[in-house]
């Protein structure tokens, strides 16, 4: 595959390693919201994502509005995986929509929301988690997904279609269809519908990545390690670097057996050992507002 075109037009050489370190499921609980702003600023990580569906989403709003120099997109979510704490469509709570389970919430994982929803439902209900961000006072610089659920066949066509209705980059990456059906929740079909889409993308002028990362949601020890160990894996291109941090609090640690690894990358990106390790390696960082300046005007 030819160089990623964004690196030459953001300023940088077919062989620079350019990141996203990008917080994922901001607005989920108290815990990410508070862990967001202070990682603002303390400037390491250059972007996140707000779940809409979720019971802290206007915490995360109210932050968002009140400073615009954050770097936030919309996190689309189509799932609830908890235990005992859940959220559901914004959109509908019609049963015919598919979008919920037997309890009235998201579907607990991305199988289950492509076997059960409609994709007209689907598609409206991320295009009403968009808008109601927007009217909230949100200034979204991207759109992604939450656990892989949007990724299907299904759906990618709706998802470009409102990635172009808004102006807002996708979270899409130019990698080989072998490479990105290894993805979790990306199957063979959506991986070739992916790969074929890239060229036509790019002749539209959306800015892509190149690749996907970041630290699983695993292992809590030696975390800086683990950052350490990714970080140095990059390849040349722009990535897209997942992280999941939150802060230390009762109700994250009642909500997930994954409390420890979200504290602890709260704990690695606010690190000045991190920072100095990124600045050693010479990977570049950027926010999503770059790509964004990069898309087509809105049809």
């Amino acid at each position: 595959m030819q160089p990623n075109p964004v690196l030459k037009k953001l300023g940088f050489s077919n062989d620079d390693r350019v990141a996203i370190i990008h917080t994922d499921d901001i607005g989920m609980c108290q815990a990410s919201v508070d862990a967001f702003a202070e990682m603002v600023d303390y400037g390491l990580i250059s972007s996140g994502a707000v779940m809409v569906p979720c019971p802290w989403f206007l915490e995360a709003a109210q932050f968002a509005a009140s400073h615009p120099e954050a770097d936030l997109g919309a996190h689309l979510t189509l799932t609830s995986e908890w235990e005992t704490y859940r959220w559901g469509p914004v959109s509908t709570r019609d049963p015919q929509s598919g979008l919920m389970d037997e309890q009235g919430f998201f579907h607990r994982t991305s199988e289950a929301v492509w076997k059960h929803a409609d994709p007209i439902a689907a598609i409206d209900e991320l295009d009403t988690q968009i808008s109601r961000a927007l009217a909230a006072g949100m200034t979204l610089t991207h759109i992604d997904t939450h656990m892989g659920s949007v990724a299907h066949s299904m759906f990618i066509p709706g998802y470009v279609q409102l990635a172009l209705k808004y102006g807002l980059p996708p979270m899409i990456p130019r990698m080989a269809a072998e490479a990105l059906a290894a993805q979790e929740n990306v199957d063979e079909e959506t991986a070739q519908m992916v790969t074929g889409m890239v060229a036509t993308l790019e002749e539209m002028g959306l800015p892509l990545l190149d690749s996907l990362s970041g630290l699983e949601l695993k292992d809590a020890e030696d975390r800086f390690e683990q950052a350490r160990q990714a970080l140095s894996a990059l390849k040349p291109g722009v990535t897209h670097f997942i992280i999941h941090p939150s802060k230390d609090t009762p109700e994250l640690r009642h909500i997930t057996d994954s409390w420890d690894c979200r504290v602890a990358d709260y704990e690695t990106f606010t690190s000045d050992a991190t920072r100095d390790f990124i600045k050693d390696e010479g990977i570049q960082i950027i926010g999503y507002q770059a790509l964004k300046d990069l898309m087509p005007p809105s049809p």
